[in-house]
């Protein structure tokens, strides 16, 4: 699918590799909505892009403010092409562990809420956002749209601490294959991104020693990865109509040790 002129809706559009495909996106020409909770540096994605990006505050995991996303899409820019999901949070507990101090089972909130936002989130834009893109004009390969999803190397390598993360990352991975078959006949893709170690706000709290110790741990390159090379991903898995149901590795290689 040629990117220029074509609009994309990116979830957690404002930060992290959500801003990085918004910046690469808009750069290739594409109108962009931002849906992200987060109002500050959506607002200065809005001024510095103009009306080619916009910004609409809302919770993936709510489906009226989802749809009311996608209204506001269509609305701007007549159509919807591509769905790019990026939104995600990261909380770290054991199956068993220790909760200040005190001995328990995970808490079932915590798993609870991050497989409603990861998992549940992505498919809830993903369902959305599919049944806007059918309503396009096919293109010359019967392309309508174009779905990429975020998993993490966690799905695969999920390390202590990682229980509830890998299980909603897994689950991501496991349904890019029945979604791309079941929205098939529609002409609309869906691809996955499983990304490494990457220079994100996740990491930011970290001191620069930390994060060159982690980058090292790549075996090449032996640093970590830029949002930028995840945004390039995004716009090669677009271009590409014969990239379908498959989940990639962004990880330089890197297999995640226990801890």
């Amino acid at each position: 699918m040629d990117l220029t002129g074509k609009t994309a809706i990116v979830s957690g559009g404002a930060s992290g590799l959500g801003e990085a495909t918004t910046r690469r996106l808009a750069g290739e020409g594409c109108n962009v909505l931002i849906f992200d909770l987060h109002e500050g540096r959506g607002r200065e994605l809005e001024k510095e892009f103009g009306g080619q990006v916009r910004l609409h505050i809302g919770d993936v995991t709510q489906e009226n403010q989802v749809q009311a996303a996608i209204d506001e899409t269509l609305r701007a820019y007549r159509s919807l092409h591509i769905a790019v999901n990026c939104a995600g949070i990261v909380a770290g507990s054991k199956t068993v562990g220790k909760i200040n101090g005190v001995p328990g089972p995970h808490p079932f909130g915590l798993f609870n809420t991050v497989v409603q936002v990861n998992l549940v989130g992505t498919f809830n834009v993903m369902r959305l956002a599919a049944f806007a893109m059918q309503a396009n004009e096919p293109d010359e390969n019967g392309e309508r749209g174009v779905v990429l999803n975020t998993s993490s190397v966690a799905a695969f390598d999920g390390q202590i601490g990682q229980i509830a993360y890998a299980a909603s990352k897994g689950a991501i991975a496991s349904m890019t294959l029945p979604a791309a078959r079941d929205l098939a006949s529609l002409g609309v893709r869906v691809m996955a991104i499983a990304p490494g170690l990457f220079e994100t706000p996740l990491l930011a709290n970290l001191s620069e020693e930390v994060k060159t110790s982690l980058g090292q741990q790549v075996p090449f390159p032996p640093r970590l990865g830029k949002p930028a090379e995840f945004a390039d991903l995004v716009a090669a898995i677009v271009r590409n109509p014969m990239l379908n149901g498959e989940v990639i590795r962004l990880d330089g290689a890197i297999r995640m040790a226990p801890r």
